[in-house]
């Protein structure tokens, strides 16, 4: 299967489907830390019609979508909206299976309900981190490996020059969960 995700420079959730054999690619505007098939660019360069794909899993950045910057957005509508139709490129893509992640936020209101909201405790990491998850063709995640823990690590991270980078991370158990389930359908 040939699965692009986008808007990843860590090379979590690719390294993930490279391991189960599958052409993975990753594509960001910054390097990859892990090395492995990764395009360092614009989507818009890279992504094409879509059709190419079997899978497509992107990960648009939330600067201006997500409800934790939502005290940030006045007089920057300009910028959401901008996100907003990077988003909507993605969905549109003529891919028949496409999942586009990002948090709780304005995609709810300005596109439609997310099909899932997921939880890093649900996939192994004693952490909460909703994530929401809008599918197109594919089935909801199933919890691998519900743990205890419901620490707010990443809502208390301070702040440092590398906290963008360290919030937008995939967890690993939820990169295996999707690669796992979703390379069967």
């Amino acid at each position: 299967m040939k699965v692009l995700i986008a808007c990843e420079f860590s090379g979590i959730v690719r390294n993930e489907f490279a391991k189960l054999g599958h052409n993975a690619w990753s594509c960001d505007l910054l390097p990859t830390e892990i090395p492995g098939q990764h395009y360092q660019g614009y989507l818009e360069d890279f992504i094409g019609e879509g059709s190419e794909w079997d899978l497509i899993i992107a990960h648009p950045p939330c600067r201006y979508l997500a409800v934790s910057g939502a005290r940030w957005w006045k007089g920057r509508e300009e910028k959401q909206i901008a996100a907003f139709y990077f988003v909507m490129m993605i969905a549109k893509r003529n891919c028949k299976k496409i999942a586009i992640e990002n948090p709780i936020g304005a995609l709810s209101t300005l596109w439609r309900k997310p099909d899932q909201i997921i939880q890093p405790w649900q996939f192994g990491h004693g952490e909460t981190k909703a994530t929401c998850l809008w599918l197109k063709g594919l089935p909801k995640l199933t919890p691998t490996n519900i743990v205890a823990g419901r620490e707010q690590k990443i809502w208390k991270m301070p702040p440092s020059d590398h906290r963008a980078k360290d919030r937008s991370k995939t967890y690993l158990g939820i990169a295996k969960a999707m690669a796992e389930q979703w390379s069967t359908i």
